[in-house]
């Protein structure tokens, strides 16, 4: 696609009609299946139902395209990411990652798993060896200095920290065990839902900066196994 096709919606945010022809496609998919069903997704409805709504119709949770920029530059790390909530609870998850033609999903007490294989959050322990995943806030200057803060307590005690620039992928990648840590200070629900779910049938942990389990606002998010979670939460607290 030609950057002259772009649509930039605020600084370094852009959509493309690959992402508003996937989501008309999914919603259509779904609500064909689902009539009652509610969907949330950033080109459509970009809210969740309220706290404590109890409904028994499902709510998904619908990113058609996670990874925009990587996609419009060709880099190879770009997903589609839906998550079912009903009653406020997230039941379900998958992630396809498109260029590679993998899909991950997770169900409530069904485990995590990729096109079959059970998945589980490494079971590293020391914070010296591991692997962390990052996202930059591009879109937040003002969360930079921050960001700038924590990255640094962050490098300084691990082996390595990556930023592809898929939130999807990087929670899926966590419930791989190939990253033993994932932190980003904001998120949108769409970003995280369906990743969070598998971190957590893996065996990991998914809490915002401030150690709640609720992450399905725009949040941050902070994930890992539960060692190095723990360690990553008063880490990045500290920083």
């Amino acid at each position: 696609m030609r950057p002259d096709q772009w649509v930039q919606k605020a600084r370094a945010d852009f959509v493309t009609e690959v992402d508003r022809e996937a989501e008309r496609l999914i919603s259509a998919s779904l609500r064909e299946r689902f009539p009652d069903c509610a969907i949330v997704g950033e080109e459509l409805s970009p809210q969740l139902p309220p706290p404590g709504t109890s409904n028994p119709a499902p709510v998904f949770i619908v990113d058609p395209l996670d990874g925009t920029t990587n996609y419009l530059h060709r880099f190879p790390e770009y997903a589609v990411s839906i998550a079912a909530l009903v009653s406020g609870e997230l039941i379900a998850g998958v992630v396809l990652h498109v260029s590679y033609g993998v899909t991950y999903y997770a169900t409530r007490g069904g485990g995590a798993w990729r096109n079959g294989e059970r998945l589980a959050v490494s079971s590293l322990r020391e914070p010296e060896q591991a692997l962390i995943g990052t996202g930059f806030p591009f879109r937040d200057l003002g969360q930079l200095d921050r960001y700038q803060r924590q990255f640094a307590a962050v490098a300084r005690g691990t082996a390595g920290l990556r930023r592809p620039g898929s939130a999807a992928l990087d929670l899926c990648h966590v419930a791989a065990g190939r990253y033993d840590g994932f932190w980003e200070l904001r998120l949108a629900p769409w970003d995280l839902a369906a990743g969070t779910l598998l971190v957590r049938e893996a065996g990991g942990v998914v809490t915002n900066l401030e150690g709640t389990e609720d992450v399905l606002g725009h949040s941050s998010v902070v994930a890992g196994n539960p060692a190095v979670h723990s360690w990553l939460l008063k880490t990045l607290s500290d920083g």
